[in-house]
């Protein structure tokens, strides 16, 4: 939904750049000898696999117009709502209803070995996917039983790299204003030690059902 740049770490991936500086050694085996019983091979490395479900997501969609959005999150967070298929493809979740207040949402994550990229760290469009679930849904809470929102922006400031292996990280977010037809607010990644690896930005619309014109009063001609 968002294009967002590529994160850069100046200090941190030197084991990248240690595999380009290794010197290529001289094959020992002659370049068209056959291969016996005894040769060594290459070994492919071993497979790594990762199962997991989701439910309709549908199901709370239907109950949101219904709902406030502090309702509805809180719903979700102690079960009665299924939550968005996008957090168990990822692995991130609202603990409990206490990380929902009014106009602040937090959402958890665990970096794994499957948010990698190519260059031994998370990628950087887990962090942005975390912080702008957790920004939309930061402005949910102020919004009433009927009213939608979309995000119209959003800007990600890559601070630090995430790992495996780190322990739990927080996108705690903040709404800033809420007009009319704008909100804004803004996120940090942050881990236990309060740490910050990102921050963000977000403009969101505000939809608002359109207003029935009222019909004037007819007024009686005076004779």
């Amino acid at each position: 939904m968002h294009e967002i740049g590529a994160s850069r770490f100046s200090n941190t991936d030197l084991p990248c750049l240690w595999l380009v500086m290794m010197p290529v050694m001289p094959s020992t085996t002659a370049p068209n000898a056959p291969q016996t019983e005894n040769s060594p091979t290459n070994p492919s490395p071993p497979q790594r696999t990762r199962t997991y479900s989701w439910q309709d997501p549908l199901i709370g969609a239907g109950a949101v117009p219904g709902l406030s959005g502090l309702e509805y999150l809180r719903g979700m967070a102690r079960g009665e709502y299924p939550p968005p298929p996008i957090g168990q493809t990822l692995g991130f979740t609202i603990g409990s209803a206490e990380d929902v207040q009014e106009g602040q949402v937090t959402f958890r994550l665990r970096p794994e070995e499957f948010h990698y990229n190519p260059i031994g760290s998370v990628h950087g469009g887990v962090y942005a996917t975390l912080l702008d679930s957790a920004l939309g849904c930061a402005i949910h809470t102020m919004l009433p039983a009927g009213v939608g929102y979309t995000t119209l922006d959003l800007a990600v400031k890559y601070l630090r790299p995430l790992r495996l292996g780190m322990g739990e990280v927080r996108a705690a977010a903040s709404v800033i204003s809420v007009s009319r037809q704008v909100a804004t607010a803004s996120a940090q990644i942050i881990d236990d030690a309060g740490k910050v690896y990102a921050t963000a930005t977000t403009t969101c619309l505000v939809m608002r059902p359109s207003r029935t014109p009222q019909p004037k009063a007819s007024q009686e001609k005076q004779p």
